[in-house]
């Protein structure tokens, strides 16, 4: 089957339709294709042909949303930089693309030596037409970057195909929304920004994209211009709430999809009391986004829901048996949403695929019915005494406590027990470290899982991906007292 791409298709079918607003500027459908028309002529003159890869590094912009559909029709590959990476850490990510043509923001130049002016780009090509390519379900679109948090980052390639079973999982498990509005305030770099831009422009929809989070304009978004959907994690479904002071949302707005962990039971309460329906979910980026979600009718609140249709997850132990029911083990997956392969690195796609499925290297339990709780990556489970401990189980037992913002469990080295547990914690505004968060975890947890230690800190530190850096965390436990080994 092949494809066509969804805005020439959006311009014949509703060219009036709003598919894209950015700082008070809309596109329609027929304004964005007649602009993507261009940037494939300009893509053309510079060279860019079948197979090509473009290297861009830009934070949220129109021009990015220009530039991803004009590659497509081109049958080019779109390889979006992490717009906070050091030209040190993006230089290898270019060695391994080998793009035809670098791109970046005036602002962000500087970075990437070579790279042409986005906002220029346009400027001084002739119009004319380009032959442009139809698409099928294995035509590469982007190869997207891992965040690198187990290793140097690899690169998925995610397909046209993959890009669109998400679309379909999504609406599926979402319901049927005519012409959903999704508030993009995820960075177009990520999986989930580029699954917004995707899932719009498939559904006829129109992205209301945002160069950065803020919690006002957010809020703008939602009273003002139909919001239908958007992605937040738990800090910042709490700041869009303190915004707008808890005041109801207008019946436009249909749910929020939660990312990154953990959720207070407290801040869903308030969600909901405010007309906000916030669904837990799992994602990554091999995985083209959503893994798993809480079903609207079904949330509770308690997981990151079932596999969305079309999925399958289950868990496996160390030997690759499939485990039952409340059984700890790896997370695997399964379905048309699963990327490619890694660019050019054949051992690392190998190790990743088993067959068909996608080691995800978390670790979770599904419960009867299907639904699945993430406890930790593999690579940051902590063994203490031969029990294991995940932190995201620890982790969702702070965020209950009124005087805790957010925190990150790691283990440290002990003579006697192998290792244990310390909590970093973030304080909320005016609260001191709190004297009972040994107690307040005793409640819930069973003793060994109970942090040997609880230090407060400004920020968790954070990688360009907004992924908790554990292993700097770790290192500050060691190196700084009262860190007693053995307590």
């Amino acid at each position: 089957m092949t494809y066509d791409c969804p805005i020439r298709e959006g311009a014949r079918r509703h060219p009036e339709a709003e598919a894209l607003r950015f700082t008070g500027q809309t596109w329609t459908f027929r304004a964005l294709d007649e602009e993507v028309a261009r940037w494939t002529a300009a893509l053309a003159a510079h060279g860019v042909d079948q197979g090509d890869r473009v290297a861009l590094l830009s934070t949220s912009h129109p021009s990015v949303t220009f530039l991803f559909w004009a590659l497509g029709r081109l049958g080019a590959v779109f390889a979006p930089l992490n717009a906070r990476l050091t030209p040190a850490e993006l230089r290898p990510l270019l060695e391994a693309v080998e793009p035809r043509l670098n791109l970046a923001l005036n602002a962000l130049r500087d970075r990437l030596p070579g790279a042409e002016s986005l906002e220029s780009f346009l400027e001084g090509v002739a119009a004319h037409s380009v032959p442009v390519r139809a698409w099928d379900a294995d035509t590469p679109r982007v190869i997207l970057f891992t965040s690198g948090t187990t290793g140097r980052p690899k690169g998925a390639v995610l397909t046209e195909g993959a890009f669109r079973a998400s679309c379909r999982a999504s609406a599926a498990n979402l319901g049927a929304h005519p012409a959903p509005r999704w508030l993009g305030t995820l960075p177009l770099f990520h999986v989930g920004g580029l699954a917004m831009l995707t899932r719009t422009a498939y559904e006829g929809g129109c992205l209301l994209l945002h160069e950065r989070f803020d919690a006002d304009a957010v809020n703008r978004a939602i009273d003002t211009e139909g919001t239908s959907h958007a992605s937040f994690v738990a800090t910042t479904l709490e700041r869009v709430l303190d915004a707008r002071q808890d005041r109801k949302l207008p019946a436009t707005f249909q749910c929020a999809l939660i990312g990154g962990g953990p959720v207070p039971t407290a801040l869903l309460t308030r969600a909901r009391a405010a007309g906000l329906l916030a669904l837990q979910t799992y994602g990554l980026t091999e995985a083209c986004s959503q893994v798993t979600t809480e079903r609207p009718t079904e949330a509770d609140g308690r997981t990151a829901g079932p596999p969305l249709p079309g999925l399958e997850v289950r868990i496996v132990g160390t030997d690759g048996t499939t485990l039952g029911e409340g059984q700890e083990g790896d997370v695997e997956v399964r379905g048309p949403t699963l990327m490619a392969r890694y660019w050019r690195q054949r051992d690392a796609t190998r190790d990743a695929f088993h067959d068909g499925w996608l080691r995800t290297r978390d670790v979770g339990v599904l419960d009867a019915k299907g639904r699945l709780t993430l406890l930790s990556r593999r690579t940051d489970l902590i063994v203490r005494g031969g029990e294991n401990l995940y932190p995201a189980e620890i982790e969702a037992v702070l965020a209950n406590h009124p005087a805790i913002l957010e925190s990150a469990i790691v283990g440290v080295p002990d003579p006697h027990w192998g290792e244990v547990p310390v909590a970093f914690v973030v304080l909320r505004p005016g609260h001191a470290l709190p004297g009972d968060l040994d107690a307040w975890c005793r409640q819930s947890l069973a003793r060994f899982k109970v942090p040997t230690r609880f230090v407060s800190v400004e920020t968790l530190p954070r990688n360009a991906m907004s992924k908790v850096e554990r292993a700097v965390l770790r290192k500050h436990a060691l190196s700084h007292p009262p860190y007693q080994p053995g307590s």
